[in-house]
C-alpha cells in the first residue's frame, strides 16, 4: 500500500505562497509518477500538475500554468508543489498520489490517497 503525508497547506492573502510536501512510504519514490489533486468543498477532486519518473512535467489545470511548479526529490522520497500568486479560487484540499503507468488526470485512476493538507486563500 502507498502512503503519502502532505503538508505545508495555510491560511495565505491572495498573491501569496506556498510550498506543499508530500512524504511517501511504502513504496521507492523515483518508480512512479507523482500527481498533484484537489478539492475544493462540493466539487470533484481535480488533478492539478504531475510529474514523471524522468523529471518532465505537466499541469491539468490551466489556471496553474505559470504559478504552479511540481518537482522531486527522490533521495527523500518527497514530492512537492510550490504554489504561487495564489488566488482564492485555489482554496481546496491537496492531494498528491503515485502511479507506476505515468500521469493521470483521472482521480479514479488511483488507489492510495494521503489525508490531504489544507490550503485557504483568503484576504
Amino acid at each position: 500500500q502507498l502512503q503519502f503525508v502532505e503538508s505545508g497547506g495555510g491560511l495565505v492573502q491572495p498573491g501569496g505562497s506556498l510550498r506543499l510536501s508530500c512524504a511517501a512510504s511504502g513504496f521507492t519514490l523515483e518508480d512512479y509518477a507523482i500527481g498533484w489533486f484537489r478539492q475544493a468543498p462540493g466539487k470533484a477532486r481535480e488533478g492539478v500538475s504531475c510529474i514523471r519518473r524522468g523529471g518532465t512535467t505537466l499541469n491539468y489545470a490551466d489556471s496553474v500554468k505559470g504559478r504552479f511548479t511540481i518537482s522531486r526529490d527522490n533521495a527523500k522520497n518527497t514530492a512537492y508543489l510550490q504554489m504561487s500568486n495564489l488566488k482564492i479560487e485555489d482554496t481546496a484540499i491537496y492531494y498528491c498520489a503515485a502511479d507506476p503507468r505515468g500521469c493521470s488526470g483521472r482521480f479514479n485512476r488511483y488507489n492510495d490517497w494521503g489525508q490531504g493538507t489544507q490550503v485557504t486563500v483568503s484576504s
